[in-house]
């Protein structure tokens, strides 16, 4: 399924890193240091499209002051054309959020449980491809360890971009509410995660309480920092793994630190990455495009320089060519290193991106 087809569907239906070094200097530019910002795209191949629109294709993307892409499948194909025409090209990979038939299968005790007690493997909250893991369970580390090995031993794989690597959304962007029929000014339930056998003997092993035996185990500060932990783990063994292969490792993150902790438990401050992409998407959020400078702003603060930001943007959220040009510049004023595009890259984005400075 393509990236995001949760909030793209919820949405339309209500409406360079630093170590380029990293690529393979056979394979083309991509090794090659560039001044200025680098921007990135996230994009599923499409083995429809012949050799000579690809490389027509990524060549005006590198002209235009893209450096890197995203890739949502394995291509090699794709791969190798696009680190031709100067590209770094990394793998775009699902983390907890894994729907495959076999695991489901085989494995359904890998999933995560609601307060409620319901499994994403019988019962995914929202949609039916939300099937998130259990970061607390060995087995799951161990089963995307041997995930992230398999991507970053193939040579035209220049790193490892990790998506979903969270817990499922407690609490969605105000903007999806109405799509879905819920009011979410409060933690329900249902979409609250984890609360399987592994997780709660852990907690209650450091703590001495069981979390469903709190209240209100949705006000705890030690049980959402746990759970922060366990996604924290995860992501930085991924690191590990692929920093031993020489490969960067980033991630596609919620738009603050503020907001990825309450709303999804997600820590990314504290994760031992090359770069992250918070998906600034500022319609969701029902705020303005100033917003992504401010959501910027506050990334860097927290980092305080342990890693650079690619402020993802979201295209149909932009009313005119001129409003992109507005968030891309406020994103690179509040000190992004680039952004990173989620939506159609055509001609006229590209000119934007070409014209901004």
């Amino acid at each position: 399924m393509n990236k995001r087809e949760f909030i793209k569907s919820s949405v339309l239906a209500g409406m360079g890193l630093t170590v380029l070094g990293a690529a393979n200097a056979s394979e083309g530019k991509a090794n090659k240091k560039t001044k200025g910002p680098k921007h990135w795209v996230w994009e599923n191949p499409d083995k429809k499209e012949n050799d000579l629109i690809l490389k027509a294709k990524y060549k005006s993307f590198y002209d235009a002051g893209i450096r890197g892409m995203f890739f949502e499948h394995d291509s090699e194909r794709h791969f190798r054309i696009a680190k031709k025409a100067g590209l770094e090209t990394h793998r775009w990979m699902w983390t907890m959020n894994r729907g495959e038939k076999e695991l489901l299968e085989n494995h359904p005790e890998y999933y995560a449980v609601s307060r409620n007690g319901d499994s994403c493997a019988d019962k995914p909250p929202y949609v039916g491809y939300y099937r998130w893991l259990c970061p607390s369970k060995p087995e799951v580390k161990e089963y995307l360890t041997q995930q992230v090995k398999t991507i970053v031993e193939k040579d035209y794989v220049d790193g490892i971009h990790l998506d979903y690597i969270r817990y499922c959304d407690v609490i969605l962007p105000v903007n999806l509410w109405g799509n879905y029929g819920i009011e979410q000014s409060k933690e329900l339930p249902e979409y609250d995660f984890c609360y399987c056998e592994t997780c709660r003997s852990k907690y209650k092993e450091k703590t001495g309480v069981d979390p469903l035996d709190m209240e209100f185990p949705d006000q705890s500060p030690s049980w959402r920092t746990f759970r922060y932990k366990q996604i924290n783990n995860i992501v930085n063994h991924l690191a590990e793994v692929a920093h031993k292969n020489k490969k960067p490792i980033t991630a596609a993150v919620f738009p603050t630190p503020e907001i990825a902790r309450r709303i999804v438990r997600q820590d990314w401050t504290n994760w031992n990455l090359d770069g992250v992409c918070p998906m600034i998407y500022h319609g969701f959020y029902k705020e303005q495009v100033s917003w992504i400078g401010d959501a910027v702003e506050e990334g860097i603060h927290f980092l305080n320089g342990r890693f650079p930001i690619y402020a993802g943007v979201f295209l149909p959220d932009f009313k005119s060519q001129d409003e992109l040009a507005e968030g891309i510049r406020t994103a690179m004023a509040n000190g992004a290193s680039g952004v990173s595009l989620f939506g159609k890259v055509d001609e006229e984005v590209l000119n934007t991106l070409k014209n901004i400075f």
